[in-house]
């Protein structure tokens, strides 16, 4: 009996070291580890994503607002553009007003050139008849009309219209050699051509 149960006793022993063995081996788990989160489904990302109601209508503002602006920024274009050509037609209209009047008073100066030509000397019409000269003159002169005198110059169709053929002992065939008619232009725009007298070239 002895035998049997010092058998037991050390087939208990031997149990009881094998299991502290065991333990050992496995490793233990920190109590402070936290368990892994689960990853959320594609349903819950979804959801997530999916603009709410105020961003929905808060990008439909800012697209309305890109629109008007832009269709402000259009029109304030077509606007400026207008005014411009309209200045443009406005200055044009105007100065070509200038040049209509000054041209339709160009006989009304010719006659007090003629007038003046044959008023008595020292006489009060004579004197009237300066005086209303120079006033037109000068009126011109603010205008920017200029005669015409190329008396003794090549001819320019552009600025005179021959109407009498001069001799070759008048002067260098192809020129200028008695103004009937003054001319007169103004910036650039010819008022009225010169009626003049050309030397002949034959």
């Amino acid at each position: 009996m002895r035998v049997k149960l010092r058998r037991n006793k050390k087939k208990g022993l031997e149990d009881v070291q094998e299991n502290e063995e065991l333990q050992k081996e496995i490793p233990e788990t920190p109590q402070d580890e936290q368990m892994p989160q689960a990853e959320e489904t594609p349903a819950e990302q979804t959801e997530e994503s999916k603009p709410s109601a105020d961003e929905k209508e808060l990008e439909k503002a800012r697209a309305q607002a890109e629109e008007y602006l832009n269709l402000a920024q259009r029109v304030q274009a077509d606007f400026d553009n207008f005014r411009r050509r309209n200045s443009s037609v406005r200055a044009d209209a105007y100065a070509e007003g200038q040049r209509n009047v000054a041209a339709s008073m160009l006989g009304v100066l010719d006659n007090l050139e003629r007038a003046l030509e044959s008023a008595p000397e020292e006489s009060a019409l004579r004197s009237g008849v300066e005086l209303t000269l120079k006033g037109m003159r000068e009126v011109y002169e603010k205008l920017g009309v200029t005669e015409i005198n190329r008396l003794g110059e090549k001819f320019d169709p552009n600025l005179e219209n021959a109407v009498m053929r001069g001799t070759a002992d008048e002067g260098e065939p192809g020129t200028v050699c008695m103004v009937l008619q003054k001319g007169y232009q103004m910036g650039g725009f010819v008022l009225r051509h010169a009626m003049v007298k050309v030397v002949s070239e034959d």
